[in-house]
């Protein structure tokens, strides 16, 4: 037997990985097939065109490559920039933190600014790097969209105003792991030239898929790009694509078909309807975080996190030990404090295929783990205020109207 064995559902409220719809499961609970036969290219194709509607864009080129979030990441940088180019990244949490660790390491000159954990993208200092710019020296801005360490969003439509009235030519390269099919995401309106995302977040899928999208601009630069790739070469897959078999190597297939069931699920519920309902959820959770008496590491309303919120413990509890319970009394997985953070936050994550009565379980059995740790919460106090505000605003479910 399992030594993790308990009864009933895990209830998984981490960032990520998430839920996995059971239509999903279904869906790729088949055998291997030959990828090489009509059946996969033919899926294939279809997929591609879909999954260019949940980055909003008609003119990106997708590439579904077998790999995380972290090598989506390698795969946008190398296939764009050279050693030594000059780019500004932004640090406001761990995943940037790690984003930048990677772009060190490949051997570009990272020009890095640093906000405080909790806070967003310092897009003044950005205004000035761009204004004394006029060589144009910087080749690319990357920015992570959803930081999940923080629960904090950055403003993109920003990013790219600014690049727009510094007339900057800049490759605009944007994380969107955690925000991609849960928050508002425009590639094509914000001129985003590389957009990615992960297969274990909003998309609800096991991990192993990594989902990068490139504008023509990007590809464009893959002309001149001297950084060494192999394995996440886009040429590779542009040269099967033009042959109509797709791939360069062999595919997941099962997460092929996970994919094309998660994606006909958001269609059916409508992309907007997606986002609309992350935001009711956290704004839920951050009404009950309140009620409770806590704060949010996030420091500004503007930056809040419709995908994660990180939950700020006072000093007497360690942030671990309400993990740490929740798994081991409650069946209920919440996400650690890392970094910077760690034992002073404990995170909700509130994205993928969720409703309203399984947070309200979440939200529940938080307050019981703050009783535990000998935080004077008052038992049914978040829970109310959650219910309050999402009895309001729950929609009919329409096709059961």
């Amino acid at each position: 037997m399992d030594y993790s064995y308990a009864p009933g559902r895990n209830h998984l409220f981490v960032p990520g990985p998430v839920n996995i719809p059971e239509q999903v499961i279904r869906a790729m609970n088949r055998n291997n097939e030959d990828y090489r036969s009509p059946a996969i290219p033919a899926m294939t194709k279809i997929l591609l065109e879909d999954v260019k509607k949940i980055f909003k864009t008609t003119a990106g080129t997708p590439f579904l490559i077998p790999t995380t979030g972290t090598g989506a990441w390698e795969s946008a940088l190398t296939n764009t920039l050279s050693p030594g180019d000059r780019i500004v990244s932004f640090l406001i949490g761990q995943f940037s933190l790690l984003w930048i660790d990677q772009q060190q390491r490949l051997k570009f000159n990272v020009d890095v600014i640093e906000s405080d954990w909790g806070q967003g993208a310092n897009l003044e200092v950005l205004a000035s790097k761009l204004a004394a710019d006029t060589a144009h020296t910087i080749k690319a801005i990357c920015i992570v969209h959803n930081e999940t360490a923080t629960g904090v969003t950055n403003n993109l439509a920003t990013v790219r105003k600014l690049l727009d009235y510094y007339q900057h030519p800049a490759l605009f390269l944007v994380d969107g792991v955690s925000s991609i099919c849960a928050l508002d995401f425009r590639m094509d309106e914000w001129g985003v030239d590389v957009a990615l995302t992960g297969s274990q977040k909003a998309l609800s899928l096991p991990t192993g898929m990594g989902i990068v999208c490139a504008s023509p601009k990007a590809l464009e630069a893959t002309k001149t790009a001297k950084s060494v790739r192999v394995f996440f070469d886009w040429n590779d897959y542009l040269k099967f694509y033009k042959l109509g078999t797709f791939w360069p190597y062999t595919p997941s297939i099962q997460l092929l078909y996970g994919l094309r069931a998660t994606l006909d699920l958001i269609f059916e519920e409508g992309l907007d309807n997606v986002i609309a309902r992350h935001h009711r959820l956290a704004k839920a959770t951050r009404l009950a975080v309140e009620a409770w008496g806590l704060k949010n590491c996030t420091q500004k309303e503007e930056w809040f996190s419709d995908t994660v919120t990180a939950v700020v413990v006072p000093p007497y509890v360690d942030s671990s030990e309400v993990v740490r319970r929740a798994w081991q009394r409650y069946n209920l997985s919440l996400g650690l404090g890392l970094n910077k953070v760690a034992g002073k936050v404990f995170r909700i994550g509130h994205l993928g295929n969720l409703n309203e009565l399984q947070l309200l379980g979440c939200l529940a059995g938080v307050e019981m783990i703050l009783k535990d740790v000998g935080y004077p919460v008052k038992l049914g106090s978040g829970v109310a205020a959650a219910c309050a505000f999402l009895q309001n605003t729950i929609p009919m479910i329409p096709s059961r109207i």
